[in-house]
């Protein structure tokens, strides 16, 4: 089976955790900032969609090389058998981007792509007047650093964090790969309690639940590849039935969250049961201030509101005292929290044990961990 240089997008900052999920299922890996390349064949492209929960897009690394006129570009796309790729009626629009380099104008960069791909398959299909673009739908992107061109085809289609299960957002919803990834830095283990005080939507526990009873994140959705007429729908088929299989339907979980809003709760509960985790999940209306537990080593991942969010400064630190108060009395317990309040260790009264950069779409934001001394049950 023909094998293709691959890569995975993800967010900044996310880079080592899709690494850590490629090298789990098997690949060899080279990361860089956003993205981390690996090979793989056509069944390799179908698994990787179906299994990375903090990737956004999988990508075949079409063509690479270097162009400093627009002629150069034109001709370097021009080259590659793209009928090897895209069959007669494919639909491909082209995307672009150019950063430190001389062919600057993303438009015109876009533009010669899409014209040197149509005077290729014009000739390669021996095609006459213009080509329908009727089909299935092939979406490629011309990325251009210093000089150096690449050219890609998304296997994914709608980005990744599109599980599927989201039924309604709420207000201010945190996407499912960046709450999948909260999660993996929490070092969550499954025998152990997790919470999620201001829940929200319910994504963050959803994303737990999904990975203690590992249920592949894509197994409710497709991708582009799926419609694609030289990938074998058999191979889709095939590794969803494997995912299933591997489902733990009998891991204890331990998962809870609240939120002070009710109708958020019930937004939560739709979305786990879409998800297929309604049973694993207790929502409970209750505001933060009102939380405590009796039970030990646990971990919590918070995404509380902030400033931007709330456009009230003064009841977001106010929040985020109320929380510090609170988990203070937790010394077993690990705390993960969420947010671009840069006065946060201030309002909550404890510096964090380390604080990771991350960004929450265009939003820069921090994790602030604060690790918990485990003891022995």
């Amino acid at each position: 089976m023909q094998k293709f240089k691959l890569m995975a997008t993800m967010s900044a900052g996310l880079e080592s955790l899709v690494a850590k999920e490629l090298k789990d299922l098997g690949y060899q890996v080279q990361t860089e900032n956003g993205r981390v390349k690996f090979e793989g064949t056509m069944e390799d492209i179908y698994r990787v969609n179906l299994w990375l929960r903090v990737a956004d897009r999988i990508k075949i690394i079409v063509t690479e090389f270097e162009a400093k006129t627009f002629e150069e570009l034109f001709q370097g796309v021009k080259q590659y058998p793209w009928e090897d790729l895209l069959p007669y009626d494919a639909e491909f629009p082209v995307n672009g981007r150019s950063k430190n380099s001389i062919l600057h104008s993303v438009p015109t960069v876009q533009s010669i792509t899409k014209k040197a791909i149509v005077e290729h398959m014009t000739e390669a299909y021996h095609a006459r007047g213009y080509l329908p673009e009727s089909g299935n739908r092939f979406v490629l992107e011309t990325a251009i650093d210093k000089d150096h061109v690449m050219v890609t085809l998304d296997t994914t289609g709608d980005s990744l964090f599109k599980r599927g299960y989201r039924t309604e957002k709420g207000g201010a919803p945190l996407k499912e790969t960046m709450a999948a990834a909260l999660v993996l830095l929490a070092h969550w283990f499954t025998d152990n309690p997790f919470v999620d005080p201001v829940v929200g939507s319910g994504t963050i526990p959803i994303e737990a639940a999904l990975i203690g009873r590992n249920i592949a994140p894509g197994l409710n959705r497709e991708f582009d590849i799926s419609a694609w007429d030289w990938f074998d729908p058999a191979i889709g088929e095939r590794l969803k039935a494997e995912a299933r299989a591997a489902i733990k339907l009998d891991e204890p979980l331990d998962i809870t969250g609240y939120d002070i809003d009710g109708s958020m709760i019930e937004i939560a509960k739709a979305n786990a049961e879409a998800a297929g985790v309604g049973d694993d999940i207790v929502f409970e209306q209750l505001a933060a201030k009102d939380w405590s537990t009796n039970k030990i080593n646990g971990v919590l991942v918070a995404n509380p509101p902030y400033g931007e969010r709330l456009g009230d400064e003064d009841s977001v630190r106010l929040l985020y005292s109320e929380m510090g108060a609170i988990y203070r009395q937790m010394p077993t317990w690990s705390k993960y929290i969420l947010t671009s309040d840069e006065g946060f260790e201030e309002a909550y009264g404890e510096r964090a044990t380390k604080k990771r950069k991350l960004y929450n779409g265009a939003l820069k934001v921090d994790l602030y961990q604060y690790w918990g001394k485990k003891i022995r049950n």
